[in-house]
């Protein structure tokens, strides 16, 4: 595979910055434009000012079709709206990364069909698409922890969630949760028991187990950090510890991104890289689990540049062999 020629809608965001450092180091990914309207014919420095001295990109408000692939870092609900107010060719494939595609009813959008990009749960389906809806960071770092055993038809009770984020997920527009000075050394729970990436998640676990049917009691949190996502789940099961840990190496065996630890795990051993970890323990008939990634990376712009390896014939880990934070 040659150069894959790129443009980026929404270049300014916090998903939009983290592409774009991703993709200025790829080996095999060249930027062509990235768009935005309020911050068109400025240096991509003046927004992302990290990038001083590693591009000398201009944000721009026109589209050129001299494209391979589109990237779509714009709003929730704003990825319909781009596509309906700009002609984009057939032949120009599409990532998104909001959640306007993601749920198998709005996975269709006029030509246009969306496959879900988890690629712990549809590598092979990845491979050969088109467009790309990219999960949501709370949906994967959820999925990733409970995916095996719907997968062994295992999932038999109802599961119990708690994970918090750090502020980058709100984006990165101000809001009064997202202020520093109410941010910080604080914590709050919000959407519990209704999240939008519940769908996504259900909807997963289904196409494993069709079976499934059970409530996923999911409260969400706020947390006092920048990046990363940790989430513990229980269930109830009849599985030894040995064996669950079997189940999960088994079904994550081919994917390079994803890892089972058996010792207690911690967020930054994932923060600025593309990797989940996972960790279980068996409490009387319950098992435990912990799911970490980073939110903007393996939860977005990490896993889009996944996405795009896999849709381009690359290796799946091209440009993503990132360096933990450790400490």
């Amino acid at each position: 595979m040659g150069t894959i020629r790129i443009g980026i809608a929404g270049g300014a965001g916090y998903t939009g910055g983290e592409l774009l450092r991703i993709l200025i180091n790829h080996p095999q990914a060249e930027i062509c434009w990235v768009h935005s309207n309020s911050n068109a014919g400025k240096p991509l420095s003046d927004v992302h000012s990290d990038l001083f001295g590693d591009t000398d990109l201009k944000f721009t408000d026109s589209l050129s079709q001299d494209i391979d692939l589109l990237f779509l870092c714009v709003g929730h609900g704003d990825s319909k709206k781009f596509l309906d107010n700009h002609e984009i060719a057939a032949s120009i494939k599409i990532i998104d990364l909001s959640q306007d595609f993601r749920l198998n009813p709005n996975a269709i959008h006029g030509n246009r069909s969306f496959v879900y990009g988890l690629p712990e749960l549809n590598r092979e389906a990845i491979k050969q698409a088109h467009h790309i809806a990219n999960p949501g960071c709370f949906a994967t770092c959820i999925q990733i922890g409970l995916l095996p055993l719907a997968a062994a038809g295992k999932l038999s009770s109802e599961v119990h969630i708690n994970a918090t984020t750090g502020s980058t997920g709100a984006g990165q527009s101000l809001s009064p949760t997202s202020h520093f000075s109410w941010r910080n050394n604080n914590l709050s729970v919000y959407k519990a028991f209704e999240h939008q990436h519940l769908d996504e998640i259900g909807q997963s676990l289904i196409q494993l187990q069709s079976s499934f049917e059970q409530a996923l009691n999911f409260i969400p949190q706020r947390g006092n950090f920048t990046r990363g996502i940790l989430a513990s789940m229980y269930t109830e099961t009849e599985l030894t510890l040995n064996e669950a840990y079997d189940v999960y190496e088994n079904y994550f065996k081919d994917h390079p991104f994803t890892h089972i630890s058996k010792r207690n795990i911690d967020l930054k051993q994932v923060v600025n890289t593309n990797k989940a970890l996972i960790h279980l323990e068996k409490h009387g008939n319950k098992l435990f689990i912990i799911s970490i990634i980073d939110n903007l990376l393996k939860g977005a712009s990490g896993h889009a540049v996944q996405n795009m390896n896999l849709m381009f014939g690359l290796g799946e880990t091209v440009g993503l062999r990132l360096k933990a934070a450790a400490f």
